[in-house]
């Protein structure tokens, strides 16, 4: 079957959604060879995804992965960009979930370790002895207890196993760049997404609307991040009752100071672990603090608890300075890793 959608994809014919559905129980199933996946992905990359063949893939990723069944009452959130920009930023939607969580948000958290930055979002939480092997249950108990969990992608997306070599093979971004972030094991219908092309801004949040989500926010800012961005414009596109809305968010209009990129770059994983400390123990660079509060405002918005940004970064702030974010950082660590590993970064 696969060779006839490759031979297809060549000829950029659009495939049907049935047609990539069916297909992705043979790639999930490892019942392709590496060769196949890495020829269906690249030439399906370049021919351009349509939202009904991104729909089929989902649909058939999020049937094949373990689900997590929040307890949680209220609007629960994941906040995660595709990734791709190639910027070595420090783990901004990671230390803004701590913020959002503490100002009165839910963030369910799925990500993976990074493909192509310095520090994914698992390699923080596994440095502080958070296992990524929890089960559901165990991780429905964590975020129930402290408003905010880790759920890693390849713990909940086993089969995702007989695509990784291919992935990696092509080294370019394919269609599950774009869908990682909507796969969530949580089935959370609230999220902050950045994008890495101005393309799926608008794009992501109309396929999205398709599965029945409530609040999706998209973001893009001018200068390349996948991310919001204090050193620029953010365009920024808002799902929410149903329309979907068009935006731009300055930071200095919002209350912010004009940064520049590399005030939030990072060197090593060293760098990254203190970064995210440093943030919400208010100890950081402005820069750090002032990228994190803006991408938290965005998660406050999406998770109903603040209505505008300059509301969302108003709290964001006052919940990094009155400790309350680094007070949930250490909570969560002394109950699900080793809190000497945070003192060892908090006493230098």
């Amino acid at each position: 079957m696969i060779s006839n959608l490759i031979k297809k994809l060549e000829e950029r014919t659009d495939l049907t959604y049935d047609e990539v559905n069916g297909v992705m129980i043979d790639i999930l199933s490892g019942k392709t060879t590496d060769f196949e996946n890495i020829s269906f992905l690249s030439n399906l990359a370049e021919k351009g995804e349509t939202d009904d063949e991104l729909l089929g893939m989902l649909d058939k990723m999020n049937e094949f992965a373990l689900k997590v069944v929040p307890k949680n009452q209220g609007t629960i959130i994941d906040m995660c960009g595709t990734g791709g920009d190639r910027l070595q930023t420090f783990n901004v939607s990671t230390t803004a979930s701590f913020v959002v969580a503490a100002a009165g948000g839910i963030v369910a958290k799925h990500g993976n370790r990074s493909s192509s930055g310095i520090s994914g979002s698992a390699d923080i939480f596994e440095y502080f002895g958070y296992d990524l092997n929890q089960n559901s249950s165990q991780i429905a108990n964590v975020l129930e207890k402290h408003n905010i969990c880790f759920m890693f992608a390849q713990k909940f997306h086993p089969s995702m196993k007989y695509v990784s070599s291919a992935r990696k093979q092509i080294a370019k971004r394919t269609a599950f760049n774009l869908l990682g972030p909507l796969s969530n094991p949580a089935s959370v219908k609230n999220q902050l997404v950045g994008v890495f092309s101005m393309e799926y801004l608008e794009r992501l949040p109309l396929i999205m609307k398709r599965k029945g989500v409530e609040n999706i926010m998209t973001v893009r800012s001018d200068d390349g991040m996948d991310e919001f961005s204090t050193s620029s414009v953010n365009r920024v596109c808002v799902l929410r009752n149903d329309k979907v809305l068009m935006n731009t968010i300055d930071p200095e209009v919002v209350g912010l100071h004009k940064s520049s990129l590399k005030d939030i770059q990072i060197k090593t994983k060293e760098d990254a672990i203190k970064s995210f400390v440093g943030v919400l123990s208010n100890t950081s660079n402005q820069a750090m603090i002032e990228t994190t509060a803006l991408n938290a405002a965005g998660g406050l918005i999406v998770a109903n608890v603040t209505k505008n940004f300059e509301e969302g970064v108003e709290l964001a702030l006052k919940t990094i300075r009155e400790g309350r974010a680094f007070g949930l950082l250490e909570d969560f660590v002394k109950d699900t890793g080793d809190i000497s590993k945070l003192k060892e970064i908090v006493d230098g």
